[in-house]
């Protein structure tokens, strides 16, 4: 069947070319009844080895996760494909409820403690013995262990939670690209830059509206008006829009205010099911963290840190706006206005400056450079089937031996849910001999080229570039072989913003920025002078943006962690983290509960501190090559031994000790952010 249908395919890599949503469930079909037969083989062999539970067990159910993971991709990157989002709507229930079935079986939970208490076991390899630690695990976490009336509405929970984080993505992302504003006098939007205008032209003649611009909510479109139009009517409508998606404001069947109260009520009582005062503490019961308590402690004592240098912020762009600008009121729609122009008033530079030195082809070469000379791999292209013509497609190499492969997919479209991401097509594993190496997506929404030209990325967009890429490394150059814990797999939430935050570094460095920079015109690289003025800008308003990240945590940290999460009041608890921790405050139509995807949509659940977490460990990381003189492949060497190559295999925690000799200190992130002395 899998010559008829491309989902059972696992020879290579998927085949997108010839994916069609009529293929999804007869997929499923067969790879559900596989995995259930394999199940019950286990059982009724009744093994206590690796390799009779172990190891068949993961054979059927990693062709089910790498088949559902690829319709779950392309309902993030083309959601609106005719037929695709229903097919895969329709299937969640059925794949969310396979999954609660396996933790739930007790005779398969018998054989996993079977294996873990075979003497013979005691000489398996460490990845092995995390692999089984984390299995025992996870069938508590999924309700093995529950009376049978418990774990029917165990199932209910998990798979009704499954379908509103995706309705909740799904409402994001319909109500971004359903709004559309078509300018006909370019005159309304003096002071965007000219490549800016060219994209809003194209895309207007695109829509068939030609001599006009269109304008969107997709960021690459958002952000020009919000950072450099000079009509503020026009930023305050382009800001409103944004703030009011998918929420009462629009649409009933894009509200997701409903969404957010029936996930509260449902996570809390999965949570209680198992024993758990609240959902918080289920959630970091695999992390780092100890408890919530310890998180909101961690954030607070961020956040008083932090907010004194905010405060100075603050006021510095109120002056600037009232005594440069003439805006009496500094409203929320002029923030990132004024910021731009008090940034180029202050350190005589502009953020649309630094983009002409960042066309694409230079910033993948100078990012393949870095990454080349740190960890001493090449990437090379390779031309395969895809999802969309944008796609490319990269190969990793050390020396002759290719060690992975990634999908990079750099450009907001619509129907492509919006963000900057990482995923994995399969992972790392060793069978038989043969090695199956680690592929992933690489996803961001970028603005694209507009006629002959390159695209041109912000060094914002450059950072996030690496960022994504860092996630990718932690995928690709693991070097276990085991699946549950080669590269992302079975690494702490909290730790897995480590390789990609750290990777961040880099885009500040000279040298590197000397490599992946050409200028539009002139095919010069950055210029010392200007490169002097992105460094001293660098923690320009670094308070304002880091009490931002700390109110986003803070609220998400408070919100799990409510007595009363069915009748709580979320926009007053949020007002209630903005009077402790924030300094700009946004009108009361603000609805950004409702786009938060990260923690009502994705995995970040009483996990979107982990930012902020692994940002301790990713500057202190980075302060090793700091010591170093920069990138160097000495260090960089450590660094793969010790992160990237052991992924999930031990504690995130011990890895990080043993490339840093001690554990985490706070001092680099301070350091980074501009914050080493007492705020003013």
């Amino acid at each position: 069947m899998s010559q008829t249908n491309p989902l059972l395919d696992f020879t290579d890599l998927p085949r997108f070319d010839a994916i069609k949503p009529e293929h999804i469930t007869p997929a499923l079909d067969v790879l559900l009844a596989e995995a259930r037969s394999a199940i019950d083989a286990v059982i009724k062999q009744g093994g206590d080895s690796w390799e009779e539970v172990a190891e068949p067990l993961s054979d059927a159910t990693e062709k089910l996760s790498r088949a559902w993971g690829v319709v779950g991709h392309l309902n993030g990157v083309v959601g609106n494909t005719e037929g695709l989002r229903e097919a895969y709507n329709a299937e969640i229930p059925r794949i969310s409820a396979f999954f609660t079935e396996l933790g739930q079986n007790l005779d398969l939970f018998a054989r996993f403690k079977a294996v873990a208490a075979n003497p013979a076991f005691a000489g398996a390899s460490a990845a092995r013995k995390k692999v089984i630690e984390n299995d025992l695990r996870d069938f508590r976490l999924s309700g093995a262990e529950l009376p049978d009336a418990q774990k029917a509405r165990f199932a209910e929970l998990s798979s009704r939670l499954a379908e509103l984080s995706n309705q909740f993505s799904q409402n994001v992302m319909d109500a971004t690209d359903s709004f559309a504003l078509y300018i006909d006098d370019v005159a309304e939007l003096a002071g965007i830059p000219e490549d800016s205008l060219a994209m809003y032209a194209a895309l207007a003649e695109a829509d068939g509206q030609p001599g006009k611009y269109k304008l969107g909510l997709q960021f690459p479109l958002l952000f020009p008006v919000l950072q450099y139009a000079d009509n503020r009517a026009l930023r305050e409508k382009l800001y409103e829009a944004n703030a009011k998606r998918a929420s009462e404001f629009g649409p009933a069947e894009q509200d997701n205010g409903p969404l957010i109260r029936e996930k509260l009520q449902l996570a809390a009582e999965e949570a209680q099911l198992l024993g758990f005062a609240n959902f918080a503490e289920l959630s970091l019961y695999t992390k780092m963290a100890e408890s919530p308590q310890q998180v909101i402690d961690f954030l607070r004592d961020l956040a008083q840190r932090a907010k004194p240098y905010a405060l100075q912020d603050r006021a510095e762009l109120e002056a600037f706006a009232r005594d440069e600008l003439g805006l009496a009121e500094l409203q929320a729609w002029d923030i990132s206005y004024a910021a731009e122009k008090l940034r180029v008033a202050r350190y005589a530079f502009s953020e649309h400056e630094v983009k002409q030195y960042f066309p694409e082809p230079k910033v993948l070469a100078g990012l393949f450079g870095v990454v080349g000379k740190l960890y001493g791999v090449r990437f090379a292209p390779r031309s395969v089937a895809a999802w969309h013509p944008d796609v490319r497609y990269y190969e990793i190499f050390q020396g002759d031996a290719l060690l992975g492969g990634f999908y990079l997919d750099l450009y907001a479209r619509d129907g492509k849910r919006p963000g900057a991401w990482m995923d994995d097509v399969r992972g790392r594993r060793v069978k038989g001999g043969q090695v199956q190496t680690p592929v992933a997506y690489l996803v961001c929404n970028f603005s694209r080229p507009v006629g002959d030209k390159p695209a041109y990325f912000t060094h914002d967009e450059v950072i996030t570039l690496f960022h994504e890429c860092g996630h990718g490394l932690h995928h690709l150059l693991t070097r276990v072989d085991e699946l549950g814990v080669a590269g992302i797999s079975g690494v702490e939430w909290d730790a897995v913003e480590l390789p990609s935050q750290f990777m961040e570094n880099f885009c500040w460095e000279w040298d590197v920025l000397q490599g992946m920079t050409a200028h539009a015109d002139s095919g010069q690289p950055l210029p010392r002078e200007l490169y002097d003025k992105m460094i001293a800008a660098k923690n320009f308003q670094s308070g304002m943006q880091m009490v931002r990240q700390l109110e986003f945590s803070l609220f998400d940290m408070l919100l799990y962690t409510a007595a009363n999460p069915g009748s709580i009041d979320w926009l007053a608890l949020l007002e209630q983290v903005r009077d402790e921790v924030a300094v700009n405050r946004p009108p009361a139509y603000n609805r950004f509960p409702n786009s938060f995807s990260h923690i009502f949509g994705g995995g970040y659940a009483a996990g979107y501190y982990s930012y902020k977490w692994a940002e301790v460990l990713s500057a202190d990381a980075y302060a090793a090559f700091e010591e170093a003189g920069g990138a160097n492949p000495v260090v960089g060497r450590q660094f793969w031994d010790e992160i990237l190559a052991v992924g999930g295999s031990r504690p995130a925690l011990e890895s990080f000790r043993a490339f840093r000799g001690r554990d985490p200190q706070i001092d680099a992130l301070l350091r980074h952010s501009g914050m080493s002395e007492p705020g003013a």
